[in-house]
């Protein structure tokens, strides 16, 4: 299996698909990087669609999936989550991405942006949150892990991440048992560190092209974490995948992957 040694505490799983036709130069990377207590088998629908045209790398975050659970006392920061995939790409020989970010993978995309601008041909953003301090949400969560475990947190969020009431059993319950496996104590570490972030001040100092990607109920239930995050960003626009609802990117990923053609094209005036 994949693993890549990024410092002495952390081996790196990742994903390496390219089905590019193999006599053609210039093949763009896209990289897809999942949110909290996730992944790189979320990105399950996004590879196929995708890995015909582009290069494409999933990696599992320092704590998640197959990858390395820091020791305890671990400096959690969106820095440092970046600085991770900044030596994947380093030891993969990749200069520049699409980089694509879902839920807290977005909120890790921006910071990206924001250290490495360099490195990016463009930025997506997946139901991802800008802010979380102060928001008592987030506080919820940390609340309900820490009394009654990751699985009941999953568990009880799980309704509102797929399309509600629309969602195949067999993959709700897939989905609630790949979340379910991450370290109770990685779960309350981060969500005790992310609680305190909020990247206002840095969104319209952002000038790579991004993406806002989000589903129709999203936008109608927040414009906070919608429409005023698009406009927050230097270079920001907001795409809603109409009739969607829940987590756009796992229920609507065909249509998040077109939306995300489009977005390319305009970007490139092709």
């Amino acid at each position: 299996m994949p693993f890549v040694k990024i410092d002495d505490t952390l081996d790196m799983y990742y994903e390496d698909d390219n089905f590019t036709d193999p006599w053609r130069d210039g093949i763009e990377t896209v990289v897809l990087h999942h949110g909290n207590s996730k992944n790189t088998k979320l990105w399950y629908a996004w590879v196929p669609l995708l890995c015909r045209q582009y290069r494409v790398i999933r990696l599992d975050a320092r704590g998640f999936g197959q990858s390395s659970v820091p020791p305890e006392g671990y400096d959690w920061s969106l820095s440092n989550w970046g600085t991770d995939l900044l030596k994947l790409l380093d030891l993969l020989g990749i200069d520049k991405v699409h980089l694509v970010g879902e839920t807290v993978g977005g909120t890790i995309a921006l910071q990206f942006a924001y250290e490495h601008p360099e490195r990016l041909h463009t930025l997506t953003t997946c139901t991802s949150p800008y802010k979380f301090a102060g928001v008592d949400m987030y506080q919820q969560y940390y609340n309900l892990v820490s009394e009654e475990g990751v699985a009941a947190w999953v568990n009880k969020t799980a309704e509102r991440r797929l399309e509600p009431g629309k969602s195949d059993p067999d993959h709700h319950n897939w989905y609630i048992d790949q979340m379910s496996q991450t370290s109770k104590r990685v779960v309350l570490e981060s969500l005790a560190y992310l609680g305190t972030q909020d990247l206002t001040d840095i969104l319209p100092q952002i000038q790579t092209p991004a993406m806002v990607l989000v589903s129709e109920q999203s936008a109608k239930e927040s414009s906070e974490r919608t429409t005023v995050f698009a406009e927050k960003l230097g270079n920001g626009r907001l795409v809603t995948i109409p009739g969607s609802g829940g987590y756009v990117q796992h229920s609507a990923p065909e249509a998040c992957v077109l939306a995300w053609r489009q977005f390319l094209g305009e970007v490139s005036g092709k």
